[in-house]
């Protein structure tokens, strides 16, 4: 049996191969710590979920439209008027099983064979994969470490073809945790507008930022940027709701419209009480999420000194998301391994601490590490690491 060729071109992910061998040594009674989490540790919020319990219990188990509830959709809209300042009506959004999804969705609606999407290194895993599964070319323009791994106008100019269909800003980044500037944006966009290329914003970390740092979205900058993006975003991350897979998109009514015929024929519709529960999300207290975003900052501000203390180790400080992702090539060097892979496989294998290697999101000198998780665990593998250097310096 011979499987199509789409899969065939996908790049086996490198966080698969350090999760399994996790899992192994856990089943082996190993005290091992993992970093590799990409999603909070807190449950989700209770009104949450108690608004998802009663819908059930008052029969809201059918189909609903493809695109999302008509409340969801309003309560989306609502959203972007109070955070952006942003004007949406219903057929510039659709609801989606997750952000991930929505930008599937998009990819396939947007993209024809040969088509290029530019992707600032370093990236999230699934860009890449989900540009070649809709037939088109990754384009790397590299973010560099000096510039908080951020690219700059000129090297998104300089990476743009007569095939450039759209470029992807990712802010607060995953993996960086880098947040582009107001300014910043503005000159990027002033790039896209030039050449008419697609901005996809993924504001899916928007609510988790720091230092007194503020959030912007390219969108509000001006009415023909808003015309020019594609923002994708949804409850996972600001509202600890990664399981109920509920993200959404918001643009041009016309992708949108495309969008959610695509969907009508893959997923028919988001989980009808995960969009219940989302309702609640938007519409109630916002409380728990400053509880949380105040909690991840401590922890960053705690570990991260603790970090940057790991012979061969430097960090980016970064201003958002909650992942940490310093560069490890001169420990490696330092402790005989030839490539920072070998280094996280060891890692795990001697010092039971878990990390994903930056190969994975394009940047090979670095690891990524989140601390969504306890103070505790995060203290002690930072502990297990400095310790698994200093013993295997040469």
């Amino acid at each position: 049996m011979q499987l199509a060729q789409r899969v065939k071109a996908l790049t086996p992910s490198t966080t698969l191969a350090i999760t399994a061998k996790a899992k192994e040594l856990k089943a082996q009674g190993h005290d091992v710590i993992g970093l590799g989490a990409g999603e909070p540790d807190f449950n989700t919020p209770q009104h949450i979920i108690d608004a998802a319990v009663k819908s059930m219990n008052e029969g809201h188990t059918k189909y609903t439209a493809s695109a999302g509830l008509p409340a969801l959709k309003k309560e989306i809209a609502n959203k972007f008027k109070k955070d952006q300042g942003l004007e949406y009506d219903a057929s510039e959004i659709i609801v989606t099983n997750g952000a991930k999804h929505g930008l599937y969705t998009l990819f396939q609606v947007l993209l024809n064979e040969g088509d290029e999407v530019i992707i600032p290194t370093p990236y999230w895993v699934s860009y890449p994969e989900q540009v070649k599964l809709a037939g088109g070319i990754p384009v790397y323009a590299e973010g560099r470490e000096e510039n908080d791994f951020k690219i700059t106008p000129e090297q998104l100019a300089k990476s743009i073809t007569d095939k450039t269909k759209a470029v992807i800003i990712n802010s607060p980044s995953n993996p960086t945790g880098m947040l582009y500037s107001a300014e910043e944006l503005k000159e990027l966009g002033e790039v896209c507008l030039k050449h008419s290329v697609l901005i996809i914003s993924d504001e899916i970390y928007e609510k988790l930022v720091y230092g007194g740092h503020q959030h912007t979205s390219i969108a509000e900058i001006s009415p023909e940027l808003k015309e020019q993006t594609i923002i994708i975003n949804g409850v996972s991350k600001s509202h600890s709701m990664t399981g109920w897979r509920i993200g959404y998109a918001a643009g041009n009514k016309n992708i949108i419209k495309a969008m959610t015929n695509l969907a009508s024929h893959s997923t028919s519709n988001p989980t009808t009480t995960a969009q219940y529960g989302s309702i609640a999300a938007y519409a109630g207290s916002q409380d728990t999420l400053e509880e949380m975003r105040e909690a991840f900052e401590h922890r960053l501000n705690v570990i991260y000194d603790k970090l940057i203390s790991i012979p061969g180790f430097t960090c980016v400080k970064p201003q958002g998301a909650f992942y940490l992702f310093p560069n490890v090539k001169k420990a490696a060097e330092l402790t005989g391994f030839e490539s920072v892979d070998e280094f996280v496989k060891a890692l795990l294998e001697e010092a039971m601490v878990a990390v994903i290697p930056g190969s994975g999101f394009g940047s090979p000198d670095n690891i990524r590490l989140s601390y969504a998780t306890s103070l505790e665990l995060l203290e002690k593998a930072v502990e297990r690491m400095h310790g698994f250097v200093e013993k295997n310096m040469k």
